[in-house]
């Protein structure tokens, strides 16, 4: 029964009857009663009592079918026509025809048999066996088609039956079988239409050029096939449609009968079902076709895109590279010639990252569907390009300014080493006259007022023309090239003070006598040669450092180190700085050993093969989240940065600046921290890892060694705390405020972190939302439009307690919930109740009867949320954030 029903059950065509249909006991002439009720006409045939009954009901089923609905409700007249037959032929038709018939029966006319005897027997037996037929119509015995021509036009009759109407059998079964094949063939295309449509509108883009042109072939192949098939279809129905009009074509006094009229109508809606398919089709494959070529040329894009911005990161890592600004002119003109053959090399990518992008705003321009992301991409290139050429002409200026500082500077070590020449070169026999002592005068006025031309003169204008790039190096090279002008300048003066006594006496003899002390080239002492800025340190401090330091190196001491002296005594502030760089330095070369032998004594022994018995279960695979990041951790501690600062203590904040992004790890460290702390507590009495403390000699167990991390980011706050109250107002200390600033942001991202990631319930990815601003725990009411008033009320008396996490798209409030673990402290969890997003709230920033709270409304005060603060400060803080957020925005939208 069920293989019966699974059955595709279908109507019975020509096809399936062909042979029963050829032997022609049964025909639909076409004609039609005066009421429209459709003619089926039994002509004369021999064997007609040898058809099997199957045969019988499949060619009446069959011929009943074909007329409309309307025709056939009218009901079918029957032509039985056995003139030449006896009375038996005439009984079997009616019997098989009043126990067979499928249809509505209107009349039913026999022609009786011609001969007399066959007459007789005839209407006797129909008398006699009227009843035992079971017809409800009425049965009309006929002598003659005259007789029938009464109730029957001529014009709806066969020639048979002595009428004018055209038929052949043969032509008949022809049409039927093309219009019957032709519907097969509509329906047959329109399933491989909607296939085809189907398997595009559920194939998946390809993600690489090759795959998605291969897609755009095959389908395209396919589509042009189905509308070869469909021009086939609609040529078979063109045609068809020709051979049933072919009569009245053909003769203009023909008509078509009503089958043949309905067959016309049959084939005219097949090509106007076939002609909406293929509209639909067309339409739908339009569209598709366009996305494949969208997709195409996104994949185009995206691969052009990687290769270029490869290209243009190689570029950028190379110009980062050149960040020497050379000790020499020579070096900071070969600088200046790599610069300029970087900047060559880079013309042709940087020209096609331009173009590319441009490519993509037209591909947005033309409505792409993946404008999320193109656009991006464009930005980025239009950034790295914009980067690259700011960062050459930043390079450029710097490299300028340096070869300008260093021809100076070259410029004054020669004049230097000139004067000293000239003040050499000066006979001092010679100077001991008027004469001689204007002409030594005279000149070292001429030499003098080349001085002018190196601009060196003023140190101050010096230091604020070239501020950008005085590294310590040029900066030491500088003020050792300054003092040696300071030197040449003193002799030159106690020289001229020498000659202008001697230009100013009296001719006489000369007389040798020993030079005087004032002549001297010797530099003078300490107290007129300290320069200004080291203020009262003229006393014992000073004199101590004097003697124990060559006197010029003294000075460059005092200049480099003069902002980190006290008041008091200048040297007590800084061995208290050098002090605390000593103690950073060794706590972090212990922090590093451990660090190394929790790796190599835990976690590496978790992959010995002779320990691995040992390992509890619930520790298998499990390492990453016992251990977290340590080893990143160790290995950016193993650089050993922090110990390069000890001969440069103001190196030690931009350290800290330099590596603000890589300190980022112990975010990650903190967010496992719990994982790690829950697996322990499962783990942590196991053979395993006493057997790894016992190796290592350690008092402490592992999860102590756990900690470190956690209190290492803390010590780095403590340090750079005590190295700002031994700088105050020095020059570093804007530095280490900053440095100090980026530990305590990544501390307080830390934290953040910690509670973020206790959030349940929240559907979404958290990680979406932008970056976490602020979190805090607040008094909550709700006062909304909508809603019962019951609500409302009470919302003005019963404060909620929220947990609020403020990111940049999105504002998350949170039910804190606190659980005891396995006997151990409580944890916090954070269940999610509701969200607002950051692009569609306001705020009103003081709520009239009390000072710590605001509102955040939302969708134009539909509904607002009064929030309490703990305290003022608090309060304005989170305004300040949420006001930024808001202000960000609007230059956005802007």
């Amino acid at each position: 029964t069920d293989e019966i029903m699974q059955q595709e059950i279908r109507p019975l065509v020509a096809v399936d009857i062909i042979e029963q249909l050829h032997r022609q006991f049964a025909i639909l002439s076409g004609g039609r009663g005066k009421d429209g009720a459709p003619i089926i006409t039994f002509p004369e045939c021999a064997g007609f009592s040898d058809i099997p009954d199957e045969d019988f009901l499949n060619v009446v089923t069959y011929l009943t079918s074909i007329p409309s609905l309307e025709a056939a409700s009218i009901g079918f007249i029957i032509i039985i026509d056995r003139r030449r037959d006896k009375w038996s032929a005439v009984k079997a038709s009616l019997t098989r025809i009043a126990g067979a018939f499928p249809g509505n029966l209107q009349l039913v006319f026999v022609l009786r048999p011609s001969r007399f005897i066959q007459r007789t027997i005839a209407d006797i037996g129909i008398k006699l066996y009227r009843d035992d037929f079971k017809m409800k119509v009425p049965i009309i015995m006929l002598n003659s088609v005259s007789d029938l021509h009464g109730y029957i036009d001529k014009s709806q009759l066969t020639r048979e039956l002595g009428g004018t109407l055209e038929y052949g059998h043969s032509q008949w079964i022809h049409h039927r079988t093309a219009i019957e094949n032709f519907a097969m063939t509509v329906k047959t295309t329109a399933q491989m239409l909607q296939t085809f449509g189907t398997d595009l509108a559920e194939t998946e883009l390809p993600n690489d050029v090759k795959c998605t042109e291969e897609l755009l072939s095959a389908h395209t192949d396919h589509h042009s096939k189905l509308k070869d098939e469909l021009k086939l279809a609609v040529k078979q129905g063109a045609t068809l449609l020709t051979c049933i009009r072919e009569p009245v074509t053909r003769s203009a006094n023909s008509k078509l009968s009503p089958d043949e009229l309905e067959n016309v109508a049959t084939v005219e809606r097949l090509l106007a079902q076939l002609d909406e398919t293929e509209k639909a089709f067309d339409q739908f494959w339009t569209k598709h076709h366009l996305k494949l070529e969208q997709c195409l040329q996104l994949r185009h894009f995206e691969h052009d895109f990687r290769e270029v911005k490869l290209v243009l990161d190689n570029l950028m890592e190379a110009q980062a590279s050149f960040a020497d600004i050379g000790d020499s002119v020579t070096r900071v003109e070969n600088f200046l010639k790599e610069q300029k053959q970087l900047e060559e090399k880079g013309q042709e990518p940087l020209e096609k990252a331009q173009s590319l992008a441009l490519h993509g705003e037209q591909l947005i321009q033309n409505n792409h569907y993946a404008v999320d992301s193109i656009r991006p991409k464009c930005v980025e290139l239009r950034r790295i390009c914009d980067d690259f050429t700011n960062e050459t002409k930043k390079k450029y200026d710097i490299l300028g300014k340096s070869l300008e500082l260093h021809k100076q500077l070259d410029k004054a070590s020669q004049w230097c080493e000139a004067g000293i020449y000239l003040l050499a070169s000066q006979a001092v026999d010679k100077c001991q006259s008027q004469e001689g002592a204007e002409t030594a005068l005279v000149e070292i006025e001429k030499f003098l007022m080349t001085a002018k031309e190196h601009q060196l003169s003023n140190p101050k204008e010096f230091y604020n023309q070239f501020d950008m790039i005085l590294t310590p190096e040029i900066k030491a090279n500088a003020q050792k090239i300054l003092q040696k002008l300071e030197d040449v300048q003193e002799m030159f003066d106690k020289r001229q003070v020498s000659l202008k006594k001697l230009a100013a006496k009296q001719t006489r003899p000369v007389q040798p006598v020993a030079p005087h002390p004032e002549s001297s080239p010797k530099r003078g002492s300490p107290k007129t040669s300290r320069p200004a800025g080291v203020g009262t340190c003229h006393g014992s401090c000073f004199q101590t450092h004097s003697r124990v330091l060559a006197p010029r190196l003294c000075l460059i001491f005092v200049i480099r180190m003069k902002t980190l002296f006290c008041k008091r005594c200048n040297t007590l502030s800084f061995f208290s700085f050098s002090h605390i760089i000593n103690e950073l330095i060794e706590t972090e070369r212990v922090y590093v050993e451990e660090l190394q032998s929790i790796i190599e004594g835990y976690a590496s022994e978790m992959d010995n093969p002779n320990l691995v018995h040992l390992i509890p279960s619930a520790l298998q695979n499990k390492k990453d989240v016992l251990f977290g990041n340590l080893p990143e951790i160790y290995e950016f501690h193993n650089r050993h940065e922090v110990e390069n600062c000890i001969e440069n203590p103001e190196l030690l904040a931009r350290c800290f600046l330099k590596r603000k992004e890589d300190l980022q790890i112990y975010e990650k460290y903190c967010q496992n921290k719990p994982r790690s702390e829950a697996l322990w507590r499962q783990c942590g009495d196991s053979i395993f890892f006493q057997e790894c403390q016992r190796k290592l000699d350690h008092k402490l167990s592992l999860d102590a060694y756990l900690l470190k991390p956690v209190q290492r980011i803390t010590k780095y706050q403590l340090i750079l705390k005590e190295m700002l109250k031994c700088s105050k107002n020095s020059e570093g200390t804007a530095e280490l405020e900053e440095a100090l600033a980026t530990v305590l942001d990544i501390i307080k991202s830390v934290n953040d972190s910690m509670h973020q990631i206790a959030i349940t319930g929240y559907e979404g990815d958290v990680s979406e939302l932008g970056k976490l601003l602020m979190q805090g725990s607040f008094n909550v009411w709700t006062d909304h439009k909508k809603g019962h008033n019951k609500v409302k009320d009470l919302a003005r008396f019963k404060p909620m307690q929220r947990h609020l996490f403020l990111y940049t798209k999105m504002l998350l409030f949170c039910k804190k919930r606190e659980e005891n673990t396995d006997g151990h402290e409580k944890t916090a969890s954070y269940s999610f109740k509701n969200s607002l997003k950051m692009s569609t709230v306001g705020i009103t920033e003081n709520v009239k009867g009390d000072n710590k709270k605001f509102e955040i409304w939302y969708n134009g005060r539909e509904e607002v949320y009064i929030i309490q603060a703990s305290s003022v400060e608090l309060k304005n803080t989170w305004i300040s954030e949420i006001r930024k957020v808001l202000t960000g925005q609007l230059e956005a939208c802007r």
